[in-house]
């Protein structure tokens, strides 16, 4: 297991991603939440391709909860996926829910299949007001949520993340490369004709 994390460089990644956690949570609790959200996340192991769209890779990552756990870090619970929330008689759907049992709070994973735009934020602000208001118990601290997306442009992101009162991080996330598909290997390797 340590060569496994030595290969995928888990130690240099923990920690690195973009947040606001110094400025929303207690110092007790915000050093913990930064160290727990790496950038970038490595999905190499969900065998598909930067082309996949959210839903595949959403569905791909619950195939694969075991070693999503293991890339997520110590202290995550998976709670669910396309976990719903009624709020004001409407319906609403959070991509990933876990619970992180060191920081005793709910961690809401929003997942985008493209690069990072701010409105982002504020749906996923939405889903963390939503979760401490109709899930949280008293105890629990206050939920922190993880926007992972392909690309993102920091200067945006840190711009995105300073208004908001809400624990949040913003991560990339790796895909493999695509292979090329059967049809265009064929035509490769048929040459011109």
């Amino acid at each position: 297991m340590l060569v496994h994390h030595i290969s995928l460089q888990t130690l240099e990644r923990s920690g690195r991603a973009i947040s606001n956690f110094e400025r929303t949570l207690p110092p007790e609790t915000s050093d913990l939440a930064r160290e727990i959200v790496k950038d970038p996340y490595n999905f190499e192991f969900l065998g598909v391709g930067g082309e996949a769209i959210e839903r595949d890779i959403e569905k791909a990552l619950v195939d694969h909860v075991t070693e999503f756990l293991v890339e997520l870090g110590v202290g995550f619970a998976y709670v669910g996926r396309q976990v719903s929330l009624e709020v004001g008689g409407e319906d609403f759907f959070i991509d990933l829910l876990f619970y992180h049992l060191k920081l005793r709070c709910y961690v809401v994973i929003e997942l985008k299949a493209g690069k990072f735009k701010p409105e982002h934020l504020g749906q996923l602000n939405f889903y963390l007001a939503a979760v401490d208001g109709e899930m949280a118990h008293p105890e629990d601290a206050p939920t922190i949520g993880i926007l992972l997306c392909q690309s993102r442009n920091q200067v945006v992101a840190e711009y995105s993340l300073r208004g908001s009162t809400q624990p949040l991080g913003v991560a990339e996330y790796q895909l493999r490369a695509s292979l090329p598909s059967v049809e265009r290997l064929q035509q490769e390797l048929s040459g011109p004709e």
